[in-house]
């Protein structure tokens, strides 16, 4: 069962079930506590971990303000500019359909909802990724073919609201 859980100790079915939960409840933010082990999902693709339970108090909330402090504030700073596009699986990145192929999008471009914007693949398995925003792709945050986590910031965009 340990080949089926993630290096930090959660199995993606495990995330997979708490964005689903929040999909459906329209949540902004899930956080999950079992044997030991605490995770936190919040809407916009990040996953924040923290440390077991079971380790000593004094270094389980050290690192807690740290995580959060520390990729909080990029992040924050980002976040007032647009929206992260997250990865939806564990896979590698690719910003066109076939290595001769031009990129779904670039900065600059405007999306809708249903626009392509990458592929993940996973286990052989190419999963072409949708905006499920509409606005413009602001940066892209991630190289052409390298590996990307569940829920790893891929783009940013600037929603179509806020732009107008």
């Amino acid at each position: 069962m340990s080949d089926d859980k993630t290096r930090r100790g959660w199995d993606l079915a495990e995330l997979k079930r708490l964005v689903a939960l929040m999909k459906a409840n329209d949540l902004g933010e899930v956080e999950m506590e079992e044997e030991g082990r605490r995770v936190r999902v919040v809407r916009g693709g990040r996953v924040v971990e923290a440390a077991p339970v079971a380790a000593a108090q004094p270094a389980a909330a050290a690192p807690a303000p740290v995580a959060s402090a520390g990729p909080a504030a990029p992040a924050a700073a980002k976040e007032s500019l647009g929206v992260e596009i997250p990865s939806p699986m564990v896979g590698t990145f690719y910003r066109s359909p076939s290595p001769d192929a031009s990129p779904y999008v670039e900065v600059g471009d405007r999306i809708g909802k249903d626009s392509p914007i990458c592929i993940v693949e996973a286990m052989k398995v190419m999963n072409e990724i949708k905006a499920e925003v509409e606005g413009e792709i602001l940066e892209i945050l991630v190289q052409n073919g390298e590996p990307v986590e569940f829920g790893q910031p891929l783009f940013l965009v600037r929603p179509a609201g806020g732009a107008a």
